[in-house]
């Protein structure tokens, strides 16, 4: 870890509360720790690219930090800005406010994230007073996927690419910068490209991205007291938990047709999601599966301890799965499909089952259903895997070293 307190810019399009998914949860559990540390923290992101998708405000809000100071980005063209963006790679309609920010101080880090609608253009900028290592973490696939998540035709994961037809059918307008050199020159002025996940790093070389990506896999904060002083059960019948976007990708609605052989346990669902009304109307005769909608980080400890296990169906190719780790913190096992980081995870801890069909979940579902021993077992081995690879204190040593052997590659010192 550095010996004294750094700058750090975080770019992004999505932050807490203006977010979605995992990737944003990740960033601000980095930057909280950071700033715990006593660096100085500040946050750009797209707030009209989270209206672009959710005209509402957030319905959960986030705690602040003294040490960060968030800079959401608003533009009077609104949804205009994401999507000159997305066509051109560049920020026209959010580059000022960027810019004052590079001029305001001598940053340390530039750390990149989701980019997809900052644009390229933005990895090519410096700030204009000192000197800074730039990485890029590959939360999705967007750097080799115009449709971000490698999910072909909105129907299965993405075998090959073809990506005109592919955005076309995805009714997205296609991206004329990208049968140009733009991001691969944009590409050269990261000096590192790090992936939650060896699979996901793997897919990036296999797709020809020209740059070499890394394995930096995600963390959270410990969650100690979530088992050691749990909350109360959320009801009396045994049960199994799905957190996430309800949206088909996430596989939700292969776990609600397996519930139809199921009667001895509930099936908890957690999150919300573009999905949710045909996902509601799927499991509407099914009084064995409860949406709780969406929940706040504290509500969900218990929901995870008390649980038989979590359960994570995904039908495309996530990056990590935090929700596994989500779930070892609160030593409760996991259940994955056996597609894309899932089952990396999974085999680097012993933490759970891997399954490939509906009757392979089935059995490992009365499997642990049935075995309070199992289930201890594999949720004792999630947590000691944790502790070691995925906990807060696991993540910073490995992220400064990164930065630090980044620095003296590039400046022939640390920073």
């Amino acid at each position: 870890m550095s010996n004294r307190p750094l700058n750090f810019l975080h770019l992004t399009t999505f932050y807490p509360p203006y977010s979605f998914g995992g990737d944003a949860m990740y960033l601000y559990r980095l930057c909280h720790a950071l700033g715990d540390e006593g660096h100085q923290v500040d946050v750009v992101h797209c707030v009209d690219s989270y209206h672009l998708l959710h005209p509402g405000e957030p319905e959960i809000q986030f705690a602040d930090h003294p040490n960060v100071k968030v800079h959401g980005l608003r533009s009077g063209y609104k949804w205009l800005s994401p999507l000159l963006t997305q066509q051109t790679g560049r920020a026209y309609l959010k580059r000022r406010p960027i810019r004052d920010l590079l001029a305001s101080k001598p940053y340390d880090v530039m750390h990149y994230h989701n980019t997809s609608l900052l644009g390229p253009e933005v990895l090519t900028w410096q700030p204009e007073q000192g000197k800074a290592v730039k990485l890029y973490t590959t939360h999705e696939h967007w750097l080799i996927c115009p449709m971000h998540v490698l999910w072909k035709f909105n129907s299965r994961p993405c075998e090959k690419p073809e990506c005109l037809r592919c955005t076309l059918h995805g009714k997205r307008p296609p991206q004329l910068w990208r049968y140009t050199g733009m991001l691969e020159h944009a590409s050269q002025h990261v000096d590192q490209f790090v992936s939650p996940s060896r699979f996901t790093a793997n897919m990036h070389a296999e797709r020809g991205f020209p740059k070499s990506v890394a394995h930096l896999p995600y963390f959270i904060d410990r969650a100690d007291q979530d088992w050691q002083n749990p909350g109360p059960r959320p009801q009396e019948r045994p049960y199994f938990l799905f957190v996430g976007r309800l949206e088909e990708i996430k596989g939700l609605q292969t776990l609600i047709n397996v519930w139809k052989q199921i009667d001895k346990y509930d099936l908890l669902v957690a999150g919300t999601g573009n999905f949710g009304e045909q996902l509601r109307a799927q499991a509407a005769d099914n009084p064995h599966i409860k949406f709780l909608g969406a929940l706040p980080q504290r509500e969900l400890g218990a929901l995870y301890f008390h649980s038989l296990a979590c359960v994570v169906p995904s039908l495309t190719y996530e990056t990590f799965g935090i929700i596994i780790i989500e779930s070892f913190a609160r030593k409760t096992p996991v259940i994955v499909r056996d597609l894309g980081a899932l089952p990396e995870v999974v085999q680097d801890s012993g933490g759970g089952f891997v399954y490939r069909t509906d009757q392979e979940l089935l059995l490992a579902l009365e499997s642990l259903a049935t075995s309070t021993t199992q289930r201890q077992e594999l949720g004792q081995k999630g947590y000691e895997a944790f502790l070691r690879w995925w906990c807060k204190e696991a993540h910073l040593k490995l992220y400064f070293h990164f930065l630090q052997q980044t620095a003296i590659h590039k400046f022939g010192s640390l920073i």
